[in-house]
């Protein structure tokens, strides 16, 4: 593993009260810099920073956390996995877009795919029929703004890069 808590000595994975390990995670209880509180923090296996970080319990001495257990693990496990499919949802949807534009030959779907390479971010403007075959595809700057009314400029425009 290539966080701060290796396995035990004996290739298990470490399940204490503020540390616990499995799944491909690591559940590790710190001191809530913000209040008196708790907060736990998973951190995904191979990843720098935690994928999640949260209010935790405090115990029944009302001073220190709860301790972490089987179930309260895979259910921040779960919500873990959650909140990176959500934020994987989001980048998606920021870098691929699509438009449909009615032409005479019929129904046009437009798409921008947006390629946020740190030297060189470009974008693809494609088209497609309604039959999904490809109609046309060129490289515009990451910036292109795809919108019915930019779409069918493009379309009546023999699609010539805009």
């Amino acid at each position: 593993m290539s966080n701060d808590y290796p396995d035990s000595d004996d290739g298990a994975p470490v399940q204490e009260d503020r540390l616990w390990q499995g799944n491909g995670w690591t559940a590790r209880v710190i001191k809530n810099d913000d209040d008196d509180g708790w907060a736990v923090a998973m951190i995904k296996d191979g990843e720098p920073e935690p994928a999640l970080v949260g209010p935790w319990t405090m115990g029944r001495d009302k001073k220190n956390p709860k301790p972490l257990d089987v179930n309260a693990f895979n259910t921040l496990v779960k919500t873990a996995n959650e909140v990176i499919r959500r934020h994987e949802q989001q980048l998606h949807a920021q870098l691929h877009k699509n438009v449909t534009v009615g032409t005479d030959d019929g129904p046009v779907k437009v798409c921008l795919d947006i390629t946020p390479d740190e030297d060189d971010p470009y974008a693809t403007l494609s088209a497609f029929d309604q039959y999904g075959e490809e109609l046309a595809k060129v490289r515009v700057a990451p910036t292109f703004k795809l919108s019915v009314t930019s779409a069918s400029a493009w379309i009546e425009n023999g699609f010539r890069r805009p």
